[in-house]
């Protein structure tokens, strides 16, 4: 149960909140109070794109763990409540429309609890909220000017997978290589005085063989490493445009006659 003594733990933390089933709903927006008794009893939570959406609901039931806050809701019911600008105190008829949303204060003591009209507590401000409009010491009354600003933030989501694969493919591959062989070379040498000793000049038939040598070409294969290829990633820094509506609030000051 969150109580008057956790709000300087939520008020100066930037939390999260929890829903019932522990999954993560957005950051902590507001805190209201119950003007009959100053215990917490509303909480806005920051979701939508870039958490510029505020949904209301209920700290009945909810708990602290460190600076969150985990809630009794789910996460799809806290982000369909109904749409209720958290711009300062919370009408009767915004809080019966949260109470009937979320089955709340059944009953009598439901309806008088609704009734009761709920204050806020800023962020980082431990005052109380009753409205935009105050007296000072003086007597004077002023008002306070709220605006928009647009927040902007990023958020890291997968964008794609690549995956490394190798595969088999068969190329013609030419090469020339020199090869040589042997052939028959006749020459003839004719007789005379100087080579005619010891020679047999008989008539007779003869053979002689010379055996001929050629090379062949010979093809192997053998597979060697030729590269090694890495997947790595780099940060690559862009710019986007992003363009939304603020609103704020102007103050009229109407001329005083006799000035």
């Amino acid at each position: 149960m969150i109580t008057q003594d956790n709000l300087d733990t939520l008020v100066r933390n930037s939390g999260k909140v929890y829903d019932s089933t522990g999954a993560k709903v957005g950051s902590i927006g507001q805190i209201y109070l119950d003007d009959g008794t100053s215990a917490p009893s509303w909480i806005t939570v920051n979701t939508g794109l870039f958490g510029t959406t505020e949904s209301f609901v209920p700290l009945e039931e909810a708990r602290m763990e460190g600076n969150d806050v985990h809630v009794a809701h789910t996460k799809d019911h806290i982000k369909d409540a109904p749409r209720i600008e958290a711009d300062g105190n919370l009408t009767p008829e915004e809080e019966n429309r949260l109470y009937e949303y979320y089955a709340l204060g059944s009953g009598a003591d439901g309806r008088a609890q609704a009734e009761r009209s709920t204050g806020r507590q800023n962020r980082g401000d431990q005052a109380v909220s009753t409205g935009d409009r105050r007296d000072n010491a003086n007597g004077d009354q002023s008002m306070t000017r709220s605006e928009e600003r647009l927040v902007v933030g990023t958020e890291t989501h997968e964008a794609g997978r690549v995956r490394l694969r190798k595969h088999v493919v068969t190329e013609d591959v030419t090469k020339t290589v020199p090869v040589s062989h042997e052939e028959v070379v006749i020459e003839r040498e004719p007789i005379t005085d100087a080579n005619r000793h010891g020679q047999n000049f008989d008539i007779a038939a003869e053979e002689q063989e010379v055996t001929l040598h050629e090379e062949q070409v010979l093809v192997g294969k053998e597979t060697v490493p030729v590269e090694e290829v890495k997947l790595s990633t780099k940060n690559v820094t862009g710019e986007e445009t992003v363009k939304e509506q603020v609103r704020k609030e102007k103050i009229d000051t109407p001329k005083v006659s006799g000035q």
